[in-house]
């Protein structure tokens, strides 16, 4: 068995691992759980009431779900996953479905049944997220499609994107595009020239998104239909807007995580409505509706004569459905012969209605940040391969600490990148932040080729506002010796620092101390407050509620506060981080996973304040060169100067 098969074969064994772990892990948090707990961490919508009852794809009921208590309680539910409607009766009876729509109380799920049971009209109804079984079955397929695959191009994809074959290029001459800067206009050449494969590595800040919309444009000068995919629904649904904002002609399969009219006239159910089509469609339905109505009406004298016609009238409403089926299905081949560009999720590649389409190339956007099975989905159907993303930000989550140990977070896009010579050009100019807060992930993660670009280059909250003090991009504010130390909450394992974050708080509220919500300038300021642990971010959360100033930023959406998971691909202003770690022993946890902190760093715009103890931190010698890096642009300061300061 070659290297890169055995390769392949222990991903397999570790997404085993990993869904098992998941699965594990779900029953837990759910299964073992009261409604009211689940409520809580988000699995779960109770009371809820049906809403709306239709026909949806292969005669399947869709219902439309409202919840109708705790309608601001956060939850985790989205578009794509599974789950139940159920009924709490005394005795657990549950309906299984996928949600197709999502509304801020109101859940759309297609269910697997062609009509509803008897036990919904018993008892209040409840709606729980069930364990995602399909995307891991997605992804078991894939795998074994690329192991097997012998002599095809499949087999030649597989073979270079895991560096046993070289990549091929041309000599295709490309003019410059205008819009874009030297490195961008590079990444698009190689594309252009790639016979198999190209990356574009796009740092912090550097246009990836621009340039793969434009790389996109431009090879549909020479293709006829593109996939164009993600991990996240929000990548998937950004790259979906801006493509039709240029013109082209794409569908969004699967339903968007947003609301937005550019999106919902692009996804695949608006576009079936929209066809010529649709009306015959409709009739259909409706008509078999009516005789499936009719069909259940009561009769109070019931002989042979009342059943074959109640049989007559089922009999009809199935053809009117399945001659609806036809037509539905008429319709959706109709759209994709005709449509430029399809975009979804990885997983959204093996839909049923796009599942037998190949594509002259596929772009993977966000694809340092995915599994490999999931990577293989769409490769699976594809002539060649765009991959974008930055492999020195967050990695993929995996559940399973074994999998992640045995290599189930190493993603095909770093496997690419660190094997195949010439296939990625990396953006190096960055349209974000102040030099000061770039420069230091620029020396660590990017060989110090980023540049600030002349917009940003100074930009700093002084240029943006007087009032505000000139040369303070970046800030480390030092709490060594001031005796704020770290505790731990048995219950979550999970560490906070409440002197720290009080400090941390104070510094931002004496930054605006002369400005209110109300000015107009400041107003439009957008903040981040980011720590790494979950009982930080909730200690800080319920200061920010005692604190008048900091609470009307908040409730105004102009405070954000939250994990670094939670910002990426984001941008604020002004960034506060709190390290939270500081102990005698010099453990930081996490903190170690240096890439982490840079998708934190990176964040800021003009104003980056980083609070935490330099004596635990400088036990890592990422930490030790931060705080070497501080002193030379002069952003050290200590926390006994500060709270003078602020007295």
């Amino acid at each position: 068995m070659s290297e890169i098969l055995y390769e392949l074969k222990q991903v397999q064994e570790l997404l085993k691992i990993e869904q098992e772990e998941d699965r594990q892990q779900y029953k837990i948090k759910s299964l073992k759980s009261t409604i009211a707990e689940r409520k809580a961490m988000g699995f779960c919508w109770y009371p809820v009431t049906i809403s709306k009852e239709e026909l949806g794809f292969g005669n399947k009921v869709v219902v439309e779900l409202e919840r109708t208590r705790d309608r601001d309680q956060l939850h985790l539910f989205q578009v794509g996953k599974t789950a139940a409607l159920f009924t709490n009766n005394g005795e657990r009876q549950s309906l299984n479905g996928v949600i197709v729509g999502l509304k801020r109380n109101k859940v759309q799920l297609a269910t697997n049944k062609e009509d509803l049971p008897d036990w919904i009209d018993d008892g209040r109804l409840g709606i729980d997220l069930t364990f995602d079984e399909m995307s891991y079955r997605e992804m078991e397929i894939a795998m074994k499609k690329v192991i097997d695959a012998y002599k095809t191009r499949l087999a030649e994809l597989r073979d270079i994107l895991l560096g046993d074959v070289p990549a091929r290029f041309n000599d295709a001459t490309m003019s410059d595009i205008p819009s874009l800067n030297p490195s961008q206009n590079e990444a698009v050449r190689k594309i252009v020239q790639a016979k198999d494969v190209a990356i574009i590595h796009g740092p912090p800040g550097t246009g990836k998104t621009t340039t793969l919309v434009q790389a996109i444009l431009k090879t549909l000068e020479t293709q006829k239909q593109l996939l164009v995919t993600a991990p996240s629904n929000t990548a998937v649904d950004l790259l979906t807007e801006k493509l039709a904002n240029e013109g082209v002609n794409v569908i969004r399969i699967g339903n968007p995580s947003r609301v937005s009219d550019v999106l919902l006239e692009h996804t695949l159910d608006a576009q079936i409505m929209a066809h010529r089509s649709y009306k015959n469609l409709k009739d259909f339905r409706k008509t078999a509706e009516e005789y499936k109505r009719m069909a259940s009406q009561y009769k109070r004298k019931f002989g042979q004569e009342e059943r074959l016609q109640r049989q007559f009238f089922r009999a009809e409403s199935k053809r009117l459905l399945d001659e609806a089926d036809r037509v539905e299905e008429y319709i959706t081949e109709d759209l994709l012969h005709n449509v430029q560009v399809i975009t979804c999720t990885l997983v959204g590649a093996a839909n049923k209605a796009i599942r037998h389409l190949e594509y002259d190339t596929v772009f993977i956007d966000e694809a340092a940040q995915a599994l490999e099975p999931a990577c293989w989905i769409p490769i699976s159907r594809a002539k060649r391969v765009v991959l974008a993303g930055d492999h020195c930000q967050l990695p993929p989550t995996v559940k399973s600490f074994m999998a992640e140990q045995k290599g189930l977070g190493k993603t095909l896009f770093e496997k690419c990148i660190e094997r195949q010579e010439d296939v990625a050009v990396m953006l190096k100019t960055q349209y974000r932040m102040h030099h000061h807060i770039m420069e230091y992930s620029n020396q660590q993660f990017y060989k110090g080729e980023l540049m600030a670009h002349e917009s940003v280059h100074s930009s700093d909250l002084h240029q943006y506002n007087p009032h505000f003090a000139p040369g303070l991009a970046v800030e480390f504010v030092d709490t060594a010796g001031c005796g704020y130390n770290e505790v731990e909450t048995p219950e979550s394992s999970s560490s906070a620092n409440p002197d720290e974050a009080n400090l941390l708080l104070n510094h931002l509220a004496h930054l605006l101390k002369d400005y209110s919500h109300a000015d107009e300038e400041v107003e439009h300021l957008r903040i981040g407050v980011i720590a790494p642990y979950r009982a930080q971010i909730n200690y800080l959360e319920d200061r920010v509620e005692h604190m008048p100033l900091l609470h009307e930023l908040r409730q105004l959406r102009h405070l954000s506060v939250g994990t670094v998971d939670s910002f990426q691909g984001q941008e604020r202003d002004i960034i506060y981080i709190s390290m939270t770690r500081s102990n005698e022993q010099g453990e930081i946890g996490f903190l170690a996973d240096i890439r982490r902190m840079n998708v934190a760093m990176t964040r800021a715009k003009k104003k980056l304040v980083i609070v935490g103890d330099s004596a635990t931190l400088s036990q890592h010698p990422f930490y030790a060169s931060f705080l070497n890096y501080v002193e030379s642009i002069g952003a050290y300061r200590s926390a006994w100067e500060l709270q003078e300061l602020m007295a």
